[in-house]
């Protein structure tokens, strides 16, 4: 069986900031007056190079509109052991904004498919960027009328391939049901974890971050070939020995994010064989793949998957499009790819990559009909 995806709704915090000015923010967070002038030249350098161009985020209260946005959570640092917000600061401030960023995702999602809030049987919330119980499923339900019986599951804290994770457990509900119209939503506040203070791994996680949020409805395909796309098959591999090459760990002053610069090479070593093999299984090969949706986890992962892989540079355009508009939004930036990819007719089949902590590898198989079936 397959997972139609009857409609897809993508959405952003009011307020944006250009790459620039949010590395003139940064300078206030991560350079002290003891840093070195190394130190404070490099800082924009490594925000020009994360690819992105604007991003949104909860905490800003304003907009860049020729002058500098504002923002008041992230005081400057008061003396080199200044950490910034508590985590319980960042997950008050997480509960404040998470509902009202999914409850506008969802009516998009809604009213793309056509499907009414009623007939909703099962939803999938996914995040890593925050905890709050009740959560935003809750609000979900409460403001747009979803049933109360609604069978809820939580995907929380897969990193930035959880949508996919998201996607497969949709499928596997319709596999079994073919009445159930099954709603997934994934949010993520990733500005809440702006890290203070000077070391490379963080300050490459703070230039990257947004936040976003994207929902998918769906039901279980005819079979046959039908104007929308769908969901045929799921993968998902573990590098072996990569455990601490990515990781996403719970601090006192938000959630920290480590990021080895070996993981291009991994990629390079472990993504092909793997994928060849996974797609041989769906009857296909490398080369039949039309399109791909691969989550902009940076630039040189973008680049690494297009070497590794043997495909056109050209195919990465609508990954690194979205990196320099919204920025890594983590969990939901491959839907935001997806979306992107529909509305241009990309070429089918596509193939939806993310990577996450362990070092995992995850992939869906996006196509129009389920070959198999057909």
């Amino acid at each position: 069986m397959s997972f139609e995806i009857l409609g897809i709704g993508t959405v952003n915090p009011v307020h944006s900031i250009e790459q620039i000015e949010a590395a003139t923010h940064a300078e206030a967070l991560s350079c002290s007056a003891e840093s070195t002038e190394q130190q404070r030249r490099l800082l924009p350098v490594l925000y020009r190079r994360a690819g992105v161009k604007t991003r949104h985020s909860v905490v800003l209260e304003s907009s860049t509109n020729g002058e500098m946005a504002r923002q008041s959570f992230y005081p400057p640092a008061e003396s080199e052991s200044d950490q910034g917000p508590t985590t319980s600061q960042r997950m008050q401030a997480y509960e404040s904004n998470a509902a009202s960023l999914a409850v506008s995702a969802v009516e998009a999602a809604l009213q793309d498919s056509q499907v009414a809030p009623g007939e909703i049987t099962q939803l999938i919330t996914v995040s890593c960027s925050g905890f709050s119980a009740p959560g935003f499923d809750i609000a979900l339900v409460r403001e747009l009328g979803l049933p109360a019986d609604v069978a809820r599951t939580h995907v929380g804290f897969m990193g930035c391939h959880g949508a996919l994770n998201g996607l497969r457990i949709a499928k596997a509900f319709t596999d079994n049901d073919p009445q159930a119209r099954v709603l997934v939503c994934a949010v993520e506040l990733c500005s809440l974890h702006q890290q203070y203070g000077w070391c490379p791994d963080k300050i490459v996680a703070n230039a990257l971050f947004a936040d976003g949020a994207a929902a998918v409805v769906g039901k279980q395909a005819s079979g046959e070939v039908v104007d929308h796309w769908q969901l045929i098959a799921s993968g998902s591999t573990i590098v072996p020995d990569s455990e601490e090459m990515m990781s996403w760990r719970i601090g006192d002053n938000g959630f920290e994010m480590t990021l080895s610069p070996r993981i291009p090479d991994l990629i390079h070593q472990n993504l092909r064989p793997w994928l060849k093999q996974w797609l041989l299984q769906q009857g296909m090969s490398i080369e039949d793949v039309g399109s791909w949706a691969i989550h902009p986890g940076g630039p040189r992962i973008l680049s690494a998957v297009a070497e590794t892989v043997g495909f056109e540079e050209s195919l990465l355009s609508p990954s690194r499009e979205v990196l320099a508009r919204y920025g890594n939004m983590s969990s939901p930036t491959v839907l935001f790819i997806l979306k992107k990819l529909q509305a241009e007719q990309a070429r089918l089949p596509c193939v939806m990559l993310g990577f996450g902590p362990g070092l995992t590898i995850e992939a869906a198989l996006i196509n129009d009909c389920d070959l198999s079936q057909a």
